[in-house]
């Protein structure tokens, strides 16, 4: 149990990224449909599994000490580097030229411009539209997966979690952006998943 609410933390932060850009989609009357829904959390989850099964296999060779120590330290470093990137977005974009902009469809991208990612501008996210999304909103976890497993939360736990606050998260979302026309910045989601990586960091180094 004592990894229990580093388990519910990782969840909801790797969601927070699907949180977003579903309320952007609802704010501008952009439907995803249930099997949009379920491919992009499919893929969020899988990447979830894939990263963590990956750290869990890499504890195998560690000391319990080291495990949590590595383990920790890659999810602090995670944490700190998301929210540097997070906090420098604008500057960063603002180096990229316009052709790089316009043929890159990134995690930002789909947050401040979310019909870019209906590519036939039909105010619907078809299965083929919504895997841009996905992979966007996937790769930017991969690591952090590793880190979670390599500190020993649970792979099956996390997993189901991910997948069941994926759905939470597109579903509301979807539906707080329309009734409410309310918008979660990129800047926004950003600090508050680095944040929560970070506090998951510290709670599991001190919790072993």
């Amino acid at each position: 149990m004592g990894h229990l609410l580093s388990t519910v933390l990782i969840s909801i932060s790797v969601n927070l990224d699907c949180f977003a850009i579903s309320l952007a989609y609802g704010v501008k009357k952009i439907k995803i449909g249930i099997y949009s829904n379920l491919a992009i959390a499919g893929v969020t989850t899988l990447g979830t599994f894939s990263s963590m099964t990956v750290g869990k296999m890499i504890s195998k060779f560690l000391s319990a000490s080291v495990a949590n120590l590595l383990g920790s330290g890659v999810l602090l470093g995670i944490g700190i580097w998301s929210l540097w990137q997070t906090l420098t977005a604008e500057q960063q974009e603002k180096r990229k030229t316009e052709a790089q902009f316009e043929n890159k469809i990134s995690y930002s991208t789909l947050i401040e411009n979310p019909e870019k990612a209906d590519l036939d501008n039909s105010k619907f996210i078809d299965i083929r539209e919504s895997l841009t999304i996905a992979f966007a909103v996937t790769i930017d976890n991969l690591v952090g997966g590793v880190g979670a497993g390599i500190s020993g939360l649970n792979v099956p736990l996390t997993t189901f979690l991910t997948f069941a606050f994926s759905m939470l998260a597109l579903i509301c979302g979807y539906f707080l952006g329309k009734k409410f026309t309310a918008k979660l910045s990129g800047k926004t989601a950003g600090v508050l998943s680095a944040s929560l990586i970070i506090c998951i960091a510290i709670y599991e180094f001190f919790n072993r």
